[in-house]
Parts: structure tokens; sequence; C-alpha cells
């Protein structure tokens, strides 16, 4: 298993989760090598920009976007899934929650972001 690192916003957001979401969100977010050579699209996807993997996991309620760097899964956001579920109903595109992410400039705002927030 690989060493998850959060962020400023992200440990923020994560906190703001009650203690019991919190442990089940953290409970079923394990990050192995052969989940990220084994994208399932359901639980975990994937979204490139620019050459960069960037990851997403789903669980219930809420999406975590993380990177891979150095054997360390660097949590970028943790966000409730109503977040991006309006933005995909107010464009009402026919296309899968991943592949409209990645276009999205909003999405990518909030993602640099968190990859600019000082690491926990």
């Amino acid at each position: 298993m690989l060493q998850i690192v959060f962020n400023e916003i992200s440990a923020g957001e994560i906190s703001r989760l009650g203690t019991l979401e919190q442990l089940d969100l953290l409970d079923a977010f394990k990050v192995t090598e052969d989940t990220l050579n084994n994208i399932d699209g359901e639980n975990y996807g994937k979204i490139e920009r620019d050459g960069v993997a960037l990851y997403r996991f789903r669980a219930n309620e809420y999406r975590v976007y993380f990177e891979v760097q150095d054997r360390n899964v660097i949590v970028h956001r943790v966000l409730h899934k109503n977040t991006f579920s309006d933005l995909l109903f107010r464009t009402k595109l026919p296309v899968g929650e991943d592949e409209e992410l990645s276009q999205s400039k909003h999405f990518w705002q909030l993602i640099d972001e968190g990859k600019n927030a000082r690491r926990m």
C-alpha cells in the first residue's frame, strides 16, 4: 500500500465530515499499485491533463481526487458528489463524470488549488 498524504485543503474537507463518515471513507480508500494498474471506472477513475494522471476514488457520497508521486498518494481534494453532479446536470451532456470533469476549467482550478496547498 502507498502512503496517503493530505494537504491543508483536503485535510480541512475531510475534517468537516462526521467522525463515522471519515472512518468509513478512510477505511475504503486503499490505494495499491494493482488498483492503479486496473482502474475500474467505478470506484476508481483516471483523468489526465498534460500527461499527468489524476485519480478519482468514489465512495458513497464523496469523491477523493489524488495524484501519485514517489510512492505517496497526494490527496488534493475531498468533495461531495453533488459538487459535480450539479455541473453535469446543468450541462446535460451524455458523458461520464470523469470525462466531463477533464474538460471543466472549474474542476482543474479546484485541483490546482489543492496541489498548491501545503502538505500536512
